[in-house]
């Protein structure tokens, strides 16, 4: 079997890429990539390594086919996807499961063998006329604890770029593998092009073999689809880390600055439009990373690496004022790549960037002016809601001097954030690990805006802003988050975020966007307990003299009492509605819910009618 797949590679090959290839001694590579050759049957096969010419080639290679045109601006290039190809496909990303294997009924899966027959048809033949890049990079910082080799192959010289701005690369790390086979793969065809772009939307699928750590992916070019080590590989993760003993989460990672040189790191897992990014990114904090995050027990602690080495970001609404940090990468020389803007005179644009817009241009739907309407008699916008920007991590002024530390970083906090027009407090913390992991991360849940598809005001459920990823039944999950810190002395405090606060009778928010610099010194505070804070029967909220002086101290503001009682005040019916509703939620959805979730809420729900028999439904904090 193994002289077979030699003279197959030694045929398919040319002479250098051949040997760039076996250099690597690991028998489980040379058989999948010689499978996805027979597969495929691309015309010519590209095995880039770490070099600086290999890395050259792919970029030079994705403005020569297409996939991307350059900007006016040096380094700057911009690629389209098709009109529906602009974002996750979940009704067809689906775990490959054998009948032995249960996930669970909330995760969207197929048998394994229907699925493999179905995806490994629409891969079949599939890149002739085409190369195919063969791609090496380490999930997390090479050399280290958190190392994880994984390996690409794709024909999309797109997406084979993006990969380089976002990972490091992994061509040297695959050699200390040796003949290892604990390795993450990944397949990937855009599948037939009509004007640069996935043709056979139809046919798309993005199809993740747990048994083996394989992901396919076909007919599509949109990155969160293809570039199979973002939230592809971060499901197969979550199956290792639960193998092996450690967390794979969907978590910002940063250092928050105290007092003289200090600086505390925390971890902070926010769904969608909760305000993830802007907190990760603050100009005086430090960034390691905006996204995932592993976490392993060392050293009698829990510390952090940064999965990856760049950013896919959302570029709606970013602009000059409000990320200063990303608008300088992003309009200063270097490498970006810019996904689905509005482009006009070799300069890209996007809403909610502050400039004025040309009248027309060229787009995600091809040639646009304003006015211009889908099939659907829909007006197109002049960048799509879902426009990105891809850069490396190292173009920003405050990345963290840590990101690439092997050693990873001790954490201090863990941060939830959701999006909560009613119920939750801007800040509090939670009374120990159990109850934090309880009520802050299990039964996290945001509220649907505008900028969705469905009704406003709608709750998410979503524990962990990791539900839609996981891998393995949630009440392991969960189970696997408690039994984490067992051995840890001190492990890191949690707390909950919510910046969506809203006035019950106005409807205008209760803070403003910069007040999350203020909660975040109070929460680098409380990790070395240098200052005191207010218990309530939903955790530790923040005393009024306190934030009195940070306001003033980080902000240049003044903050009233009037502000703090309003902001602060326990909204009880809302929480006892809250319980009820992730008591119903897990009774009915999740078997074998751990019954410390249980016990911990019941515990809640009982403190909240105490203070309500003394307090009425909304105390001050100045009652408690």
């Amino acid at each position: 079997m193994q002289e077979k797949i030699q003279e197959l590679l030694k045929d398919r090959l040319t002479e250098d890429d051949y040997r760039k290839l076996t250099a690597l001694k690991n028998q489980k590579l040379h058989r999948f990539v010689a499978d996805a050759i027979e597969l495929c049957n691309p015309d010519s096969v590209f095995v880039c390594t770490d070099s600086r010419k290999d890395v050259n080639f792919v970029r030079e290679q994705a403005v020569a086919t297409g996939d991307e045109s350059t900007l006016a601006m040096e380094g700057h290039t911009v690629h389209f996807d098709g009109y529906h190809d602009q974002a996750r496909d979940k009704a067809n990303t689906k775990y490959l499961v054998p009948p032995e294997i249960q996930l669970g009924a909330n995760l969207n899966q197929i048998e394994k063998e229907k699925g493999l027959s179905e995806v490994r048809g629409y891969l079949k033949n599939i890149m002739s006329g085409r190369r195919m890049f063969v791609r090496f990079f380490c999930l997390g910082p090479t050399n280290s604890d958190f190392s994880l080799s994984a390996v690409q192959l794709t024909d999309s010289s797109y997406v084979a770029h993006s990969e380089d701005l976002l990972y490091r690369s992994g061509y040297e790390q695959f050699k200390k593998l040796g003949d290892s086979e604990d390795f993450f793969r990944v397949l990937h065809s855009a599948g037939e092009l009509e004007n640069f772009v996935s043709r056979n939307v139809d046919k798309r699928r993005v199809y993740i073999d747990i048994e083996d750590d394989i992901v396919y992916s076909v007919n599509t070019q949109y990155a969160g689809n293809t570039i199979g080590f973002k939230k592809l590989c971060l499901r197969l993760a979550i199956r290792k880390a639960d193998r092996e003993g450690w967390l794979s989460e969907h978590m910002f990672v940063m250092g928050v600055h105290g007092p003289g040189e200090r600086v505390t790191y925390f971890t902070g897992a926010f769904p969608s439009f909760c305000g993830k990014t802007s907190t990760a990114m603050i100009e005086k904090e430090t960034v390691i990373g905006d996204d995932l995050a592993y976490l392993r027990r060392k050293n009698n602690g829990v510390y952090a690496v940064n999965v990856e080495n760049g950013i896919f970001g959302i570029i709606h609404n970013v602009n000059a004022e409000d990320d200063p940090g990303i608008w300088k990468v992003l309009s200063s020389p270097g490498e970006v790549i810019f996904s689905n803007v509005l482009v006009a005179d070799d300069t890209p644009y996007w809403e909610g960037d502050g400039r004025e817009h040309p009248e027309k241009g060229v787009n995600h739907s091809g040639d646009w002016y304003r006015g211009k309407k889908d099939d659907d008699a829909k007006e197109i916008p002049p960048s799509h809601k879902n426009a990105r920007y891809t850069i490396k991590l190292s173009g920003l002024d405050n990345l963290d001097e840590r990101a690439d530390d092997p050693e990873g970083v001790p954490v201090g906090g863990i941060i939830y954030g959701g999006r909560n027009a009613r119920t939750w407090v801007p800040l509090k913390q939670a009374f120990d690990w159990d109850h934090g992991v309880i009520t802050m991360g299990a039964i996290l849940e945001s509220e649907t805006t505008a900028a969705t598809l469905d009704a406003v005001g709608v709750r998410n459920f979503n524990p962990m802003s990791n539900l839609d990823f996981l891998s393995i039944p949630l009440e392991r999950y969960i189970q696997n988050h408690l039994d984490f810190v067992k051995d840890i002395e001190n492990p890191p405090l949690i707390f909950s975020v919510n910046y969506f606060l809203k006035d019950v009778h106005t409807g205008k928010y209760l803070n403003g966007m910069k007040d999350k610099y203020v909660w975040l010194k109070w929460m680098e505070l409380r990790a070395h307990n240098e200052i005191d804070a207010l218990r309530t029967p939903v955790g530790f909220i923040p005393k009024y003299e306190d934030l009195k002086r940070l306001f003033r101290e980080v902000l240049d503001s003044d903050y009233t009492e009037e502000q703090y009682a309003e902001q602060f005040k326990i909204r009880i019916p809302e929480n006892l509605n809250k319980i009820a509703r992730m008591e119903e939620i897990y009774h009915t959805n999740v078997a074998d819910t751990p019954q410390t979730l249980f016990d911990i809420l019941a515990e809640q729900h009982g403190r909240l009618l105490e203070v309500v028999k003394k307090f009425g439904d909304y105390p001050s904090p100045f009652d408690l």
